[in-house]
This record gives C-alpha cells, structure tokens and sequence, in this order.
C-alpha cells in the first residue's frame, strides 16, 4: 500500500499549507454557483495497487458546485456529481472480445481550493458516492448487455482527490484524480473463509469544463 500512503502523507501537507494561509482579513472574494461537467479516464485499482493502463473505461461526470471563500486565498468547494467508473477487459482465449464494467455514482467531493494566482487554482479533499446503477456489456464473438444488482455491491464508495483548475471567468477548466479507498465489492463467506469480491477499487482521472453562473 505504498502509494495510498504517499498520496495521503502529500494530501496532508497539502491541506496543512494551506490552512496555514488563512489571514484573519476581510476578502472580496464572492460566493460563486455553477455548472460542471466532464470526461472521464476510469479503472479499478486491485488490493496490491496495480493499475493496467489498457482496462481504461471512458465516461463522464456532470452536475453543480459552490465555491465558498474563506479567504482570498482558500475557499472550500462542494459539489454534486453524477458520474460514471468502471474499467474495460480485453480478452482473447477461446473467444475473443471485450468486457466493460460500469458503475454509475452520485458523488459530493468536498475540497479545499487555494487560488496560487488570479487564475491558477490547486484543490485537495476527499468524496462520497453511492452507487446507483452498474451493468456489465460485452462486444465480440459474444455480446451481451446485464445489470448488477447493487445489492452484490458496495453502495458506498469514499476516497481522497486532488487536481488543479485554470479560471477564465466564467469558464474554467481542469484536471482532477480521484483515489478510492474503499472497495466495491463486499465480504462473502465461503467454506470458512471470508474474502471480497470484486476486491478492488476505483481509480478515476478527469478533464472537466465548469460554467460559473452569478
């Protein structure tokens, strides 16, 4: 798990800095609203942290956000997703094709933004999701298109996030990665012993365009 610690050892000198900037000074800095929407890179990360760059699943996120000032430099910012995870598996044995893994989410990521220049900003926090829908498609010599009851399922996904965005008032862009923490799948019981499936986890890379409306 040596990546999930050095993510969250630089997750937490980053929140550090930046609540060690707060000035006890006024700000001009305005609540804003807005509209987001984005392009997803997703995959599932398994309990040793491999990630195979070739079971990438394309999908997209979209909803709204709020940028709360706390000072002119940090503000905190809530949103409110709907978006899509999930991999992609290429096979080639007796019968040849591919399998896409969809999980759809509703997911609040709550983060800390720190503006570095009028127009540069850096954002760190964390998210919740549930799961609402997952299906399992198939292309190849044989195709087949099933739904997963989410009850076989996690329903509740969290993990930490971190991206930067560049504003152009009042349109912004941005990259953003998301890393989950908890698995999807559940702890079953077999013949005395206990293990989960699927025992991996969501990886997710965005680009996102947001649409600020006040």
């Amino acid at each position: 798990m040596k990546m999930q610690s050095n993510f969250l050892c630089a997750l937490t000198l980053f929140l550090t800095a930046s609540f060690g900037m707060l000035h006890a000074q006024d700000t001009n800095v305005t609540t804003e609203f807005g509209v987001k929407g984005g392009f997803n890179m997703s995959n599932l990360i398994d309990s040793g942290d491999d990630v195979n760059d070739n079971n990438v699943l394309y999908g997209f996120n979209a909803g709204v956000y709020a940028t709360l000032p706390i000072s002119d430099f940090v503000a905190i910012q809530p949103e409110l997703l709907f978006t899509t995870k999930g991999a992609e598996l290429e096979y080639n044995n007796v019968i040849e094709g591919n399998a896409k893994f969809r999980l759809n989410y509703i997911e609040l990521p709550l983060l800390v933004r720190v503006n570095i220049t009028k127009n540069f900003n850096l954002q760190a926090g964390g998210y919740a999701s549930y799961l609402v829908s997952s299906k399992v498609t198939g292309d190849g010599d044989v195709s087949f298109n099933e739904a997963i009851d989410t009850d076989d399922l996690n329903k509740f996904d969290a993990g930490i996030a971190a991206g930067v965005g560049v504003d152009f008032s009042p349109v912004s862009i941005g990259v953003r990665y998301n890393y989950g923490l908890t698995t999807i799948g559940k702890e079953r019981t077999f013949a005395g012993n206990t293990y989960t499936f699927p025992d991996v986890r969501n990886s997710n890379l965005t680009v996102y365009l947001a649409y600020k409306l006040n």
